[in-house]
């Protein structure tokens, strides 16, 4: 399954005109991750967060609607399920 997004949109834009390699560094991932990403590949909901922090922008304003939703719930979840256990 795919997720589209706007990354490259956002990464070329003339508010930040940065290379997927400064991004990359920016969110502590490698370049072919990025690279993964803005071809549709679903990141996890911790990039995803962080990817929207650094644009300042709401997750769903990057990535099409239901499945932010879903990766953010799963995020939430896993929150959720460790503060229980410990």
């Amino acid at each position: 399954m795919k997720m589209e997004n706007n990354i490259k949109f956002l990464r070329r834009s003339q508010e930040f005109d940065i290379s997927q390699e400064e991004l990359a560094y920016a969110v502590g991932v490698t370049r072919q991750r990025i690279i993964q990403v803005e071809s549709g590949e679903i990141p996890s909901a911790v990039l995803m967060l962080k990817i929207s922090y650094f644009f300042n922008k709401d997750p769903r304003e990057i990535w099409s609607g239901n499945l932010v939703v879903s990766t953010l719930r799963e995020l939430r979840d896993k929150r959720t399920l460790k503060l229980n256990v410990e």
